[in-house]
């Protein structure tokens, strides 16, 4: 067996013809760009957009720093492949460091546009599923860093050094709607109300002529978001802190009042009349508990963990042989919100959607794990807020990959190109779909791709994204 020379027409990543194909399909660059403006004097070169789309792409073929572009650059086979072929890691931090404030902030106008192209590429009666029941999730993520002399990341209360992204998404499509990058020290409390804002602004007009929902965990338990969402005609669902008014109020909810919760075994749902000062008049609280079974080990010995945080206090502090002893042991918790729950069964279909929250923890963890927001390479907080954007860019352009290409199912069910079906998290669409080998071949003045054998996942794809109506 001996190595020959290397062939310049073989490419690890053919599969990134359906991420550069679905970016023209929906005009990506053009929309990010039009809402963007110029960020230079030259006209020629690489433009704010296709900067962005360029991060993105190398971040979803697997590539973990900027030096990524470097690598991507010199597969010649694969540029021509690639959205934005030629774009150097020096370029691309070049240009994140012209952006200004305002045109970060038209990085979401530009989503906006494309989400509207997106929709309008749908058939009609998904794009209309899809707008008439809109849930927003607000969260943070920390993002740990290394080097002391970086700048725009602080200290989190876990002694970490971390950049903080503060994140909108719509839980639907698993696409960003907005984000912004903060310390780790940052309360995002301050700005949720801003965020919100822009947030609903990005929305497509048909989306935002729906029924409109807000998620937010308890980080964000305060009256100005609350307000906010009133002001927008959005119904919200806070998380509570554990505070001592909630643990009197649960001591006047009688056994009767429980119902059990939606698809959560041992778990049981009540509503009390709570409504903090200078929160919407309509405002409930709704109380969840769990029962927990001390001989599964789901009560921690330690009376600093998680877990124990949610035990009544009166429990809380007992050991657990004491604990054993009590006639039952649950954990709660506790969401402030203005949403219709009259009856039992209406509050457990709450508290069931509510629960659902954790969707925006798959966005953080495909931007993490799939692409590469696990950590900010630069010390500048431009070029991270680049960085942010690239990985946050690559994990809509899987959500959308997900609502254009996937099958149809019964009750609105999408069959994704996952392994169980659902849609497919970045890191396997890179193992199926993007990282494919092949050879490129100047044939009948054209160019052909010639896959190896089984790998007809791309072919799929790529037909239901050619099949597409083009952007107008």
């Amino acid at each position: 067996m001996r190595i020959g020379a290397p062939d310049p027409t073989l490419t690890p990543v053919a599969g990134m013809l359906a991420v550069t194909e679905l970016c023209e399909r929906l005009d990506v660059i053009g929309r990010l760009d039009a809402a963007i403006g110029p960020i230079k004097q030259r006209r020629r070169g690489h433009t704010a957009a296709g900067m962005l789309v360029g991060v993105a792409a190398a971040q979803l073929a697997g590539e973990d720093f900027f030096v990524g572009l470097d690598r991507q650059r010199a597969d010649r086979a694969g540029q021509q492949l690639a959205p934005v072929p030629g774009l150097a890691a020096t370029t691309a931090a070049g240009l994140a460091r012209k952006f200004t404030d305002g045109q970060w902030v038209a990085v979401e106008t530009g989503l906006g546009d494309v989400a509207t192209a997106a929709l309008a590429a749908l058939p009609p009666e998904r794009a209309a599923a899809l707008c008439q029941a809109v849930t927003i999730d607000l969260d943070t993520t920390d993002v740990e860093v290394y080097g002391r002399l970086k700048r725009g990341v602080a200290f989190n209360h876990q002694g970490q050094r971390v950049g903080r992204p503060h994140v909108a998404t719509w839980a639907e499509t698993a696409t960003v709607l907005a984000a912004d990058l903060m310390a780790g020290n940052d309360d995002p409390r301050p700005h949720a109300a801003d965020l919100l804002g822009r947030a609903l602004a990005t929305l497509p007009a048909p989306a935002r002529a729906g029924r409109i929902r807000l998620r937010a965990d308890a980080g964000y338990f305060a009256g100005e978001l609350a307000r906010a969402a009133l002001f927008a005609g959005v119904q919200f669902a806070i998380g509570a802190r554990r505070i001592a008014p909630l643990w009197r109020i649960l001591d006047g909810v009688a056994e009767t009042d429980w119902t059990d919760a939606v698809d959560m075994t041992g778990a049981q749902v009540a509503v009390a009349e709570y409504c903090p000062d200078w929160w919407p008049a309509a405002t409930r609280l709704l109380i969840r508990r769990v029962r927990l079974d001390l001989n599964r080990g789901q009560v921690s010995a330690d009376v600093r963990s998680r877990r124990r945080r949610t035990l009544h206090p009166d429990q809380r502090a007992l050991p657990l042989d004491e604990l054993a002893t009590a006639d039952a042991v649950y954990g709660y918790s506790f969401i402030v919100t203005d949403l219709d729950v009259s009856t039992g069964e209406r509050a457990a279909a709450v508290e069931h959607w509510y629960r659902h929250r954790t969707q925006v923890e798959n966005v953080f963890r495909d931007a993490k794990l799939g692409a590469a927001l696990r950590h900010l390479p630069s010390g500048y907080p431009r070029v991270n807020t680049a960085w942010m954007w690239g990985a946050l860019l690559a994990a809509s352009i899987a959500g959308w990959l997900h609502q254009l290409t996937a099958t149809p199912g019964p009750g609105r069910r999408l069959f994704g190109h996952g392994l169980r079906g659902g849609q497919a998290m970045i890191a396997t669409l890179r193992h199926r779909l993007i990282r494919v080998p092949a050879r490129l071949i100047h044939h009948a003045r054209g160019i052909e791709l010639r896959l190896p054998p089984n790998h007809e996942l791309l072919r799929e794809v790529l037909t239901r994204i050619r099949a597409l109506p083009a952007a107008s």
